[in-house]
């Protein structure tokens, strides 16, 4: 328990206190809950890995690149000194593709580099412990030692040309927002529906973290230096030494990366696990979102891209697979680790709250088009919308996105007292410059962890502005529950904003 300790003790060390430029923005005016009373929905659209620099760090107004500091800019290697290039990984070789860079930020979409922003292009690490330690106390400078693929987690685009970039514009862009916790995709899907981690106490040791007297991973041998390759990890982090799952572990339930059991229940998984995959995360019995809305009665839904067609892939096993975890032959590439209510007993399969509340992308658009709409709608694109480099694009994400924006606000009714949040569920593995805050009532050892792009769009919307409240994935969480008048969920951070300093009502 020593290390788990020294670790958390490193994470309160990243920002003793929100940074002072965001101060002043936390006195924004009032918004009433008689004011809230005039939002009759709440859509969360939740796309992948980008972080704030990367996408919108030449956003005018925005607090971008050209404000990060040459001790943010500049990447360490393992040993603390300054490197002295940046080196694109490919497995353990240097990357042919792209040349040896300056140490800092750079453009992708510009020369030497020169890709499109429809490349499908390599993705970084993004994982728990790696994000915790590339933040460095706040100084976001260990971005490129600590990553599978070197000096591109540094990399950047000119995003002007997105659809989504036209949106932020006339609406509000959030520039003080951040991930709700350090690492990856499955963590901060848990978040958005928790603001907690998922409990793994009966965890094989096999699967959990082996950290060193600092509470930092146990790198590999062959890790010396950032300049020779990639960084290598010398045990499995799945779960933390003390049984929470922080790193992608699959659900017990179909859709799974994990099969069925041959001859088994087709809605269920092997409880052996799967290779590369380790054992299923148990049934989890935190309160959710969910709960809570439904404890007060209110209608809501969490909306799959592809999610009745996974549900048919789910019973069959790997090779058979068509839509799980594939994007061959154009699939929809659908991501159970993406789904996170389908980790939750309440949620089993043959529940009445499975049917009544997880439904397909075709359920959406049919509610959006006939006005059903319920009062709270999260909506998780299939893989290949969700701008997840390694596998999609940006610009295919952003297309379907701005469509879906389109569409809700062709529907006068509906678009009258909804506000929508676009939103990431992390950076990528992606650098960015800002610190998160930490500290007590902003922070726990979960995070917050790098700062996401956010769009807050809605009639209520504070037109063409750039918010600078300091907000995490949770703030979704706390605006929900403040509009509906819900229980508060055991992991809201107290002084995090609950994005009402986006809106107005005059």
């Amino acid at each position: 328990m020593r290390s788990i300790a020294l670790f958390n003790l490193l994470l309160a060390l990243a920002a003793t206190a929100v940074p002072a430029a965001l101060a002043p923005h936390l006195a924004h005016a009032e918004v009433t809950d008689q004011d809230l009373a005039r939002v009759g929905h709440i859509i969360v659209i939740y796309a992948e890995n980008r972080s704030f620099d990367h996408l919108y760090g030449m956003f005018p107004g925005a607090n971008g690149i050209a404000n990060a500091t040459p001790e943010q800019k500049t990447q360490l290697d393992h040993d603390g000194t300054p490197l002295p290039f940046l080196t694109v990984w490919k497995g353990d070789k240097a990357d042919e593709r792209f040349p040896k860079l300056p140490n800092g930020p750079f453009r992708i979409d510009a020369a030497p580099i020169n890709a499109k922003l429809s490349d499908v292009l390599p993705s970084p690490i993004h994982a728990f412990y790696h994000n915790a330690e590339q933040i460095n106390g706040g100084r976001n400078n260990m971005f490129a030692a600590m990553s599978t693929v070197g000096g591109w987690s540094m990399g950047y685009v000119d995003g002007s040309s997105l659809r989504l970039w036209k949106w932020a514009q006339e609406f509000t862009l959030a520039d003080n927002f951040f991930m709700g916790a350090f690492g990856g995709s499955f963590l901060n899907h848990q978040m958005l529906i928790c603001a907690c981690a998922p409990e793994f106490k009966s965890a094989p040791a096999a699967i959990r973290a082996a950290l060193d007297t600092d509470g930092r991973m146990t790198k590999a041998a062959n890790s010396p230096s950032a300049t020779i390759g990639p960084v290598q990890i010398a045990s499995n982090t799945q779960v933390t030494p003390d049984g929470y799952a922080v790193n992608t572990t699959q659900p017990p339930y179909q859709p799974s990366g994990i099969a069925p059991l041959p001859g088994g229940d087709p809605a269920l998984v092997d409880p052996a696990g799967a290779k590369g995959m380790g054992p299923p995360l148990p049934p989890q019995t935190a309160t959710t979102i969910g709960d809570t809305l439904s404890a007060k009665g209110i209608g809501w839904a969490w909306y799959g891209g592809g999610y009745s067609a996974a549900v048919a892939d789910g019973p069959r096993q790997l090779p058979d697979r068509k839509v799980i975890y594939t994007g061959k032959d154009g699939a929809l590439n659908f991501q159970p680790h993406h789904q996170p209510f389908n980790y939750y007993a309440r949620f089993a399969p043959g529940t009445a709250d499975r049917a009544e509340h997880l439904k397909d992308e075709a359920d959406l658009l049919a509610a959006i088009d006939t006005g059903t709409l319920p009062p709270v709608a999260f909506y998780k694109p299939a893989g290949i919308f969700t701008q997840h480099p390694s596998y999609t694009d940006l610009v295919r994400g952003d297309v379907h996105i701005a469509d879906l924006l389109e569409r809700i606000r062709a529907n006068p009714k509906l678009w009258a007292d909804t506000v929508v949040i676009v939103t990431y569920d992390e950076n990528g593995g992606f650098w960015d410059h800002v610190p998160p805050p930490s500290g007590p009532g902003w922070g726990d050892r979960w995070g917050p962890g790098t700062r996401i792009p956010t769009l807050i769009v809605s009639p209520f919307a504070r037109k063409g502005q750039v918010d600078h409240t300091s907000y995490d994935t949770t703030s979704i969480l706390k605006l929900i529950t403040r509009r509906f008048g819900l229980a508060p969920l055991p992991g809201f951070r107290a002084k995090t904003g609950d994005l009402t300093g986006a809106l107005s009502f005059n």
